[in-house]
C-alpha cells in the first residue's frame, strides 16, 4: 500500500515503519472522543476515486499543455509580424527618406533651370500634352472598335424574324449544298456550296514603309507567283471587253478576287442581286483568310494603304458588302463594316465613307453612339461642315429627346445648308409650305451660293436618307425650326452672312477623288457622276485609261504592282458582239467629243456641257442606243451566268434542277 494511502487513513504526517500491521495501532483518542474505527475496504472505493481524479488531472495537464504550445506559437507569430512590420515600417521610411531627398534634387535642379530660362507657362509640361494627346488618340480608335458577333447579318436577322426561321432556312440551305471544308471566319458565313479555297495565292504581312505609326500597325496584301498571273490574264480579260474570259478565270480560280467582283457587277446589271452579294462574299471570304494573325479588325489599330494597288481589294470588297447586307435590312451590320472600314484609314478615308456612316447608325437605332462619333473627329475631319453629318446629328439629338440642342443643330444645318430642304421635301411626297415655297432664302438663294460640288453631296444625302425625315413626329418638329430661320433671316442675322460666304468658297472647286469613288460604288440611280468632275490636275484619263469597276480612280500616286494595258478602245468598234459593245459600255469612253463616259456599268451621263448643236445630237444618240444595247443583253448576261457558271456558284440550283429531271421521268 503506498504511503500517501497510508497517510490518508491514519490521519498523521509522522513517518511509519514498515513493518508496522495497521490492525495493531490502536485508534488515539482526542478530546475525549474515540476516532472513528477505520474500514479497509473504504480504501477500495477511495483507490477508484483517486485513479479517475489522476485521469482528470492529467487529462488537464495535457489539454493545458497543448494550449499552452497554441499559445507559443502565436506569440512567435505576433513577434514575427512584429519583427515584419517593424522592417516594413523600417524599409519605408528609409525609401521614403531616399524620395525625399530625390524630390529635393529634382527640385533644385527645376529651379535653378527656371532661374536660367525663366518660369514655364502653365499647363505647357510635355508629359501633359503627350499624355492628352495619346488619350484623345485612344478615344478616336474605341468609337471605332467593334464586335464580332455584330459582323454576321444572321444573327441581326435573327433579332428581327426570330431565330427559328432563320434557324430553319439556313437548315435548309445546308441541306442543298456540298459538304465542305470550310475555315470559319467573321466577316462572311462561308456557305456549303462554295469550293474549299486551298491555298489562294493572297497573304498579309507587315507594311515596314510608313515611318510614323503612333500607335498602330500598318499591313499589305502579298500576291504570289500564281496570282500575279492570274491577276494579269484578268486585266487581259478586261481589255479584250469580252466577259467569257472573266468566267473562264473563275471557272479556272473560284476565289480570284477582282474577277468575281467584275463577274458581281455582271449580275447586278442582269438584276441577279443575290448571285452578285454572293459573289462579293466569297472574295470577302478569300481575303478574310488571308488575314495576318496580327490583323484584328476589331481594335481599330490596324491599318491598310490605298495607294498600294493590293491593298484596294478590301476596301472595295467591304464597300459593295456592306451595301448588299445594309439591302436586307441589317443595319448594325452594315454600321459596323462601316467602321471597320473607316478604322483601315481614318485620316484620308479613301472611299468617303463618312457620307454614309450616318444613314446606318441612325437606321440602326444608334444615335448615342453617332453623337459620339462627331464629337471625337470633329476637330480632325470638320465632320460638322458635311450636309450629312449636320442633319444627321441634329436628327440623332432629336431621337435622344435633346429638345433645344436638337433645335439649334437642326437650325444651324438649315441655315448652313440651305439647298436641302425643298429636294428632301419633295422625296419624302411632303407639300411645301407657302411660306417656305415663296421664300428666296430655300430657293433661288440657296441655288444661286451653292457650289455644284455640294450640290452633288446635298443630292447623295437626300436619296440616300429621305426615309428618316417621313416619320411622323419628325415634319413637324422639321416645320416649326424651318419657320423659325425664316424669322431670323427676315431679321436681319449676320449668321446667314457668315453662312452664305463659308458656303461659296468652302466647296468651290470640283469633287475629291474619294467622294467620286463613293458616289459610283453606292450605285444610286438619282446620282449620276462625270469624270470630267474630277480634277485635271490629279486625273488625265487619256493617260490612266477608263474607269474599272474593281479599281474605280486610282489615286495619282498609287503604287502599283500591275500597269494597266493599254487597248485602243476603237478597234473594236466595228464589232457586232453585243457583248462587246457592253463591256465598252462599262469600261472605256463612248466618244472623245461627248464627255458622258460609262463606269461601273451606271447611268454616268451627266448635263454638264455647255456646247449645243452637233455635240448635243451625238450626246442623245450614244444615250439611246447603250440603253437599247444594255437592254437586249440583260438576258444574254443571264443566259451567260446560267450556262458558264462557275464551279462552286449554282451547284446546288443544277442540283435541285437535276433532282426535278429526275423526279419527272
Amino acid at each position: 500500500m503506498s504511503t500517501r494511502y497510508m497517510k490518508k487513513v491514519y490521519g498523521g504526517d509522522e513517518g511509519l515503519d514498515k513493518d508496522c500491521d495497521p490492525s495493531d495501532v490502536e485508534n488515539p483518542v482526542t478530546g475525549g472522543v474515540r476516532r472513528k474505527q477505520f474500514n479497509v475496504f473504504d480504501l477500495l472505493n477511495q483507490n477508484s476515486e483517486s485513479e479517475a481524479k489522476e485521469d482528470d488531472d492529467r487529462e488537464t495537464s495535457t489539454t493545458a499543455g497543448v494550449l499552452s504550445e497554441d499559445a507559443k506559437r502565436k506569440k512567435k507569430k505576433k513577434k514575427r509580424k512584429k519583427t515584419d512590420n517593424s522592417k516594413v515600417h523600417r524599409t519605408a521610411r528609409r525609401s521614403s527618406e531616399d524620395n525625399e531627398e530625390v524630390d529635393d534634387e529634382i527640385e533644385r535642379t527645376v529651379r535653378e533651370i527656371n532661374e536660367l530660362l525663366g518660369e514655364p507657362l502653365p499647363n505647357s509640361s510635355g508629359g501633359d500634352l503627350q499624355d492628352s494627346s495619346s488619350s484623345l488618340q485612344r478615344s478616336k480608335e474605341n468609337v471605332l472598335t467593334i464586335q464580332h458577333k455584330n459582323l454576321n447579318p444572321y444573327n441581326e436577322l435573327k433579332r428581327i424574324f426570330g431565330s427559328k426561321t432563320i434557324q430553319a432556312e439556313q437548315s435548309k440551305r445546308r441541306g442543298r449544298g456540298r459538304s465542305g471544308h470550310l475555315k470559319k471566319t467573321w466577316l462572311v458565313s462561308p456557305r456549303e456550296n462554295w469550293p474549299p479555297i486551298g491555298k489562294s495565292g493572297l497573304s498579309m504581312s507587315l507594311d515596314p514603309s510608313p515611318e510614323n505609326t503612333k500607335g498602330v500597325q500598318y499591313f499589305i496584301y502579298d500576291h504570289n507567283s500564281s496570282y500575279r498571273q492570274t491577276q494579269m490574264k484578268f486585266l487581259q480579260a478586261v481589255e479584250s471587253l469580252n466577259p467569257d474570259n472573266i468566267v473562264a478565270i473563275i471557272n479556272a480560280h473560284p476565289y480570284h478576287v477582282d474577277a468575281l467582283l467584275q463577274l458581281a457587277e455582271l449580275c447586278k446589271l442582269s438584276e441577279d442581286l443575290a448571285m452578285a452579294a454572293e459573289l462579293t462574299e466569297r472574295a470577302l471570304y478569300c481575303l478574310e483568310c488571308a488575314f495576318h494573325p496580327l490583323f484584328n479588325v476589331t481594335t481599330a489599330n490596324c491599318r491598310l494603304d490605298y495607294k498600294k494597288q493590293q491593298n484596294r481589294a478590301l476596301y472595295i470588297t467591304l464597300f459593295k458588302h456592306l451595301i448588299f447586307v445594309g439591302g436586307r435590312a441589317c443595319y448594325r451590320t452594315s454600321l459596323e463594316f462601316c467602321k471597320m472600314l473607316l478604322s483601315l484609314d481614318p485620316e484620308n478615308d479613301p472611299l468617303a465613307i463618312v457620307l454614309a456612316i450616318d444613314f446606318y447608325a441612325l437606321r440602326a437605332r444608334e444615335y448615342r453612339w453617332f453623337i459620339e462619333f462627331c464629337e471625337a473627329w470633329e476637330d480632325r475631319r470638320n465632320l460638322s461642315q458635311l450636309p450629312n453629318i449636320a442633319y444627321s446629328s441634329a436628327l440623332a439629338s432629336f431621337h435622344l429627346g435633346t429638345g433645344d440642342l436638337a433645335d439649334e443643330l437642326l437650325q444651324n444645318a438649315l441655315t448652313m445648308f440651305p439647298s436641302l430642304l425643298v429636294p428632301l421635301l419633295d422625296k419624302c411626297g411632303v407639300q411645301t409650305d407657302s411660306r417656305v415655297m415663296g421664300h428666296d432664302f430655300f430657293n433661288s438663294h440657296a441655288k444661286s451660293t451653292s457650289p455644284p460640288a455640294l450640290e452633288k453631296v446635298v443630292a447623295l444625302y437626300v436619296a440616300r436618307s429621305y426615309h428618316l425625315w417621313k416619320e411622323a413626329d419628325i415634319l413637324p418638329w422639321l416645320e416649326r425650326n424651318v419657320n423659325q430661320v425664316l424669322d431670323r433671316f427676315d431679321a436681319g442675322h449676320d449668321f446667314f452672312n457668315f453662312c452664305t460666304e463659308k458656303r461659296t468658297k468652302r466647296y468651290q472647286g470640283k469633287l475629291p477623288k474619294n467622294i467620286l469613288r463613293h458616289i459610283i460604288l453606292s450605285d444610286i440611280k438619282e446620282i449620276t457622276v462625270d469624270i470630267q468632275e474630277v480634277c485635271p490636275e490629279t486625273l488625265n484619263i487619256q493617260n490612266q485609261g477608263p474607269v474599272l469597276s474593281h479599281d474605280p480612280l486610282p489615286p495619282a500616286d498609287s503604287i502599283d504592282l500591275y500597269t494597266r494595258l493599254q487597248v485602243n478602245p476603237r478597234s473594236n468598234s466595228n464589232n457586232s458582239n453585243l457583248f462587246s459593245l457592253f463591256f465598252t459600255s462599262l469600261f472605256t469612253d463612248i466618244e472623245e467629243d461627248v464627255v458622258a463616259a460609262a463606269a461601273n456599268g451606271y447611268n454616268l451621263f451627266e448635263n454638264a456641257i455647255d456646247n449645243a448643236g452637233n455635240v448635243e445630237v451625238a450626246r442623245d444618240a450614244v444615250r439611246a442606243d447603250l440603253r437599247r444595247a444594255v437592254t437586249n443583253l440583260l438576258h444574254e448576261v443571264g443566259n451567260l451566268l446560267l450556262h458558264r457558271a462557275p464551279d462552286g456558284v449554282n451547284d446546288a440550283d443544277a442540283e435541285e434542277d437535276t433532282d426535278n429531271d429526275q423526279e419527272g421521268d
